[in-house]
């Protein structure tokens, strides 16, 4: 987020499909910052910065294009997961991962979002849901819900759009996206994700992206999706035909209009977002309005019991712990652990 004030001298490395996604996101956002990589990665081709060799490894993530890296300088070695998953629908680049793992790592630093403190809950214990789980839950849902489902989820969790999608196919709908999801999905660049003129898929714009597009003079970006339009009185017309996929400020909007009547939200994103102000609005506004809420998700970070098979298969001579609320708990459950605080200088 704070990229655009990075001096323009300083090189930039992503993957491509993320910086045309943040790119793409910037409309919705106006004043969020672009990227322009100097470089792209590539999966396991390396990148020579002087002295040092980094090679980016493709891995599954909830966020689309997601790299571990491995760092190579001085004779020494130093993997870096970033974060990563194992359940996901890329869960291939796991397997691979384990199976061709990078050799002779001294230092590997690791996620560890599910690992807690003690005052914290791991889900180590509970079963992980695949996204093909989620998929037949929602799927489930959708079919048993008398009028219009209405999905909340993150527009650039490009593995639930196709999760979403695969479940109102199951579930005999429509899945009708709004313009920010059909722009992030056209961003990718797969012709493999779910976007306007794939069968059953339909867009609507909500309120403020009418607006959007009419301050802009960026009509274009309505024109393109035309043929696709869905309107509020063909949602109301025919309720039991749709399914919904939009970000949660549009919930006000179709309570409002009575699309979700006999309806049923569909939660999607980590629950801990529902503690938030927002998130206590929502609820609220469904209470309300009695429109039901139920949770189909799963986490973008892999288990406990993930970790331990990547650290198993890597072998690192030190493990060190990041992303964590959990980093002194790291040694319950990986025995080269070694706690490392912030600004502390320490050996690979």
């Amino acid at each position: 987020g704070l990229i655009d004030q990075v001096s323009p001298c300083v090189p930039v490395f992503s993957g491509r499909a993320a910086a045309a996604i943040v790119n793409a996101a910037r409309f919705f956002s106006p004043g969020g910052p672009a990227l322009h990589p100097t470089v792209c990665f590539e999966d396991r081709v390396p990148i020579h910065l002087g002295p040092f060799t980094v090679t980016p490894f493709l891995v599954d993530h909830s966020a689309f294009d997601a790299y571990a890296l491995l760092i190579d300088a001085g004779g020494q070695r130093l993997f870096y997961t970033g974060d990563l998953r194992g359940h996901g629908r890329k869960a291939a680049l796991f397997d691979r991962l384990l199976a061709r793992p990078p050799a002779g790592v001294d230092t590997l630093l690791m996620e560890g979002t599910h690992v807690k403190g003690h005052d914290g809950l791991s889900l180590d214990e509970r079963p992980v849901l695949t996204e093909s789980d989620v998929e037949r839950e929602m799927a489930a849902t959708f079919r048993r819900a008398v009028g219009t489902p209405f999905v909340i989820s993150s527009a650039q969790n490009i593995d639930r759009l196709v999760t979403v999608y695969r479940a109102a196919k199951r579930a005999g709908r429509t899945l009708v996206m709004d313009l920010y999801t059909a722009t992030i999905a056209e961003a990718t660049g797969r012709a493999s994700i779910p976007r306007p003129g794939f069968p059953g898929v339909a867009v609507y714009l909500p309120q403020r992206q009418r607006v959007l597009v009419k301050e802009s003079g960026e009509f274009h970006r309505a024109r393109a999706v035309r043929p696709h339009r869905v309107f509020a009185e063909q949602l109301l017309a025919d309720p039991s035909r749709y399914v919904m996929l939009a970000p949660s400020s549009a919930a006000a909007e179709l309570v409002r209009g009575g699309i979700l009547a006999d309806g049923v939200v569909v939660w999607s994103l980590w629950s801990g977002y529902l503690q938030d102000p927002s998130g206590v609005r929502l609820v609220e506004l469904l209470r309300t309005a009695g429109i039901p809420m139920v949770e189909h998700h799963t986490s973008g970070h892999a288990p406990i019991a993930d970790l331990r098979r990547l650290v198993d298969a890597i072998h690192p001579r030190q493990l060190v712990p990041i992303h964590t609320e959990g980093a002194q708990q790291y040694a319950d459950h990986f025995a080269s652990a070694s706690a490392h605080s912030d600004a502390e200088w320490w050996n690979v």
